[in-house]
């Protein structure tokens, strides 16, 4: 089989890696891809949202399985386009990822289903929403409806803060389109969770759990980014309980609503948790691989990653088991200095070929340059990620090699998967 891969961070990088492993596979493309998934697949410069081009170069090269990385496509519909041509693709289509591109639409969906989640208000008026903003109380959570690159979620103290959210939304259009809807929702309290789902369209299968870390610094402070580091599995899915609440609570009418809308979901879910007294409520769907978390869970995977997406992909993952390693695995993300505001880019990284055998530094944003070798091209840089016999090892073996690597400015959190 020929896969063609569409993305460039990474996620993409850990798609890559883990479909290089399969028996099935002759050829993979990464479009666009970046300098370490380089190393496992041949990178075309073709751009995410380039749909056309895309489907062209699937047809040339006779693709066998386009597996799609990112959000964005799929909310302004590339898996629409390539369907349209016969292309085999592994995500869900444009009714289906709105469950992403619409914070809205997806609560809706939660309350239509009584789904457990936090109470909300969606609006379309500036002035009505700032003078709403306390409707639950403080600290409250503003919401850009939108895509808005993992950072259109703010928690705000107080009114002001809640007012400046959404004078920033709305009327500075920070996240562009994205703020023209705003979801003003009850902040719950709690450890977050996320758990990710294969879908075939009829069946529903969670992946092993994991845990993100979103703040920038360390104790959970500070402005949201896309992912600062994961472990997996997470300690609270230790609980038996919880984990049939989730699946009788969450997942299952989640199924039973997608099909009553008449919605063929086939991809990955994204269930973002939080948990309080053993009692899930839904934060957000994702329609594809999370991002930290894909690392460290593909990184204890042992099925064939290409056969279950083709399993999704012709609807029977019912048929399909899927295998655990029972290690543990942490995954710390290095970013840029100043991220998630600005930063510098095209800093060159030493130390990759430093890191200890096992060890697998995932590639989130760098490319390659004629004389500095490996470069950084964007916020988060870098994810570098372990196995380990416990969460605490994991840890241990991913942190000591993290401080192997270096380049000017370089940031990481000292508390992932620290209880």
């Amino acid at each position: 089989m020929k896969v063609l891969i569409v993305g460039s961070g990474g996620r993409e990088h850990a798609l890559a890696w883990k479909i290089a492993q399969s028996d099935l596979i002759n050829n993979i493309y990464c479009a666009p891809g970046n300098a370490g998934i380089a190393k496992v697949a041949e990178c075309i410069d073709i751009g995410v949202n380039d749909f056309e081009a895309l489907a062209d170069f699937a047809q040339k090269k006779g693709i066998d399985l386009t597996v799609v990385g990112p959000e964005e496509p799929l909310v302004k519909g590339l898996t629409d386009v390539f369907a349209a041509r016969g292309l085999k693709v592994f995500g869900p289509d444009k009714m289906c990822a709105q469950f992403e591109g619409s914070k809205a639409f997806t609560k809706a969906f939660l309350g239509k289903y009584e789904i457990p989640t936090a109470k909300y208000q969606e609006f379309t008026d500036v002035a009505q929403a700032e003078r709403n903003v306390g409707i639950y109380g403080y600290p409250t959570v503003i919401k850009a409806d939108g895509l808005a690159a993992g950072k259109g979620v703010i928690i705000a103290e107080d009114e002001q803060e809640a007012k400046k959210a959404v004078a920033e939304i709305m009327r500075d259009k920070k996240f562009g389109k994205s703020g023209e809807k705003v979801v003003i929702e009850e902040f719950l309290t709690g450890t977050e969770a996320s758990i990710l789902c294969f879908v075939d369209g009829g069946t529903i299968v969670p992946m092993e759990s994991a845990r993100d870390y979103k703040n920038i610094y360390d104790g959970n402070k500070g402005p949201n980014t896309g992912g600062m580091g994961t472990y997996s599995p997470n300690r609270l899915f230790e609980d038996k309980q919880l984990n049939e609440r989730v699946e009788n609570e969450i997942l299952k009418p989640i199924i039973e609503g997608m099909k009553r809308e008449g919605m063929h979901y086939v991809g990955v879910l994204f269930v973002g948790l939080m948990i309080e007294g053993g009692e899930p409520k839904v934060l957000e769907f994702n329609v594809r691989f999370g991002d930290p978390e894909v690392q460290s869970i593909l990184m204890r995977l042992k099925t064939d990653l290409v056969e279950i997406m083709n399993a999704c992909i012709e609807g029977r993952l019912e048929d399909i088991r899927l295998d655990w390693t029972p290690q543990s695995a942490c995954c710390v993300v290095l970013a840029s200095g100043g991220y998630p505001a600005e930063y510098e880019k095209g800093k060159a990284i030493a130390g990759l070929e430093d890191v200890e055998e096992g060890i697998v530094v995932f590639h989130a944003a760098t490319k390659a340059a004629e004389e500095e070798g490996i470069v950084t091209s964007g916020g988060r840089v870098l994810g570098v990620t372990a196995l380990g016999e416990s969460i605490d090892e994991a840890r241990a073996i991913a942190y000591r090699n993290v401080e192997k690597i270096h380049f000017e400015g370089a940031y990481y959190r000292k508390d992932i998967a620290l209880l």
